[in-house]
């Protein structure tokens, strides 16, 4: 008999190119609630395992606005519309493109009212390798492995027979900068920290939060090196997916 542990691993190993094939697929958060709460000046910030390969359908931590004040909170990364039949969409809305993020049925009421932060200290992007079907996976982070915001939008959705709500969010991404133009032809959105309550704020023109979706070019250049496939599969989840491996 197949071992139920072999089997689990083999399920999300030959789920893995699906999400990979995209931008921004899996993301990294490896600081504890308390170094979350330090970082942004929260109050409070659910409980969070340090995190080296979240993956789609998985939560992410984000933050919000709730009455007008920033809210930490873990929602389920893949976004389903208020109005999609079922869940699964979810996992075919990881990220929403900047361009027409404010027309699109599925983001354009979650862009007007409902703007995120996702919260991480890095990313992998997986690099077309010419003359081969398998891409190569890169971390991408600060130079410092410092934390930085995605932007993000979230949404909440009713099952209609269950009732249950499962909110949900997803991540913006634009055209890379000449530094990530190497890895994808996508980048996730990196907001500027003098931009994060604009974001959030739903009264913030939809002309203003637009121009916020941009390649990145803060003062800090992004860093990437090349990890080992071991980040491919979504049963992996330590510090060895960020361990640095020969090109």
């Amino acid at each position: 008999m197949t071992d139920p542990g072999d089997l689990a691993r083999y399920v999300a190993e030959s789920t893995a190119p699906r999400h990979i094939a995209g931008v921004c697929a899996r993301t990294t958060l490896t600081l504890s609630a308390h170094l979350i709460a330090r970082w942004l000046a929260l109050q409070d910030v659910p409980e969070w395992e340090p995190r080296y390969n979240v993956c789609p359908t998985q939560d992410q931590m984000v933050v919000r606005a709730r009455d007008g004040e920033p809210e930490a909170v873990k929602l389920r990364w893949g976004l389903v519309p208020w109005w999609a039949s079922d869940l699964s969409v979810g996992s075919r809305m990881i990220n929403a493109r900047a361009e027409g993020v404010d027309t699109k049925p599925a983001f354009r009421d979650a862009f007007r009212e409902r703007r995120c932060l996702v919260l991480v200290d890095g990313f992998y992007e997986w690099q077309a390798i010419p003359g081969e079907k398998r891409r190569r996976p890169y971390a991408v982070r600060m130079p410092d492995n410092s934390p930085f915001v995605l932007a993000g939008l979230w949404e909440s959705w009713r099952n209609r027979t269950t009732r249950e709500v499962v909110q949900t969010c997803t991540v913006v991404t634009t055209t890379p900068n000449a530094f990530m133009a190497r890895l994808h032809d996508r980048m996730p959105v990196i907001l500027d920290p003098a931009s994060y309550g604009a974001w959030l704020n739903p009264a913030t023109p939809a002309a203003d939060a637009l121009s916020m979706l941009r390649p990145y070019d803060g003062a800090a250049a992004l860093s990437a090196y090349p990890v080992s496939t071991y980040v491919n599969s979504p049963a992996h989840d330590d510090a060895k997916c960020l361990e640095a491996e020969a090109a």
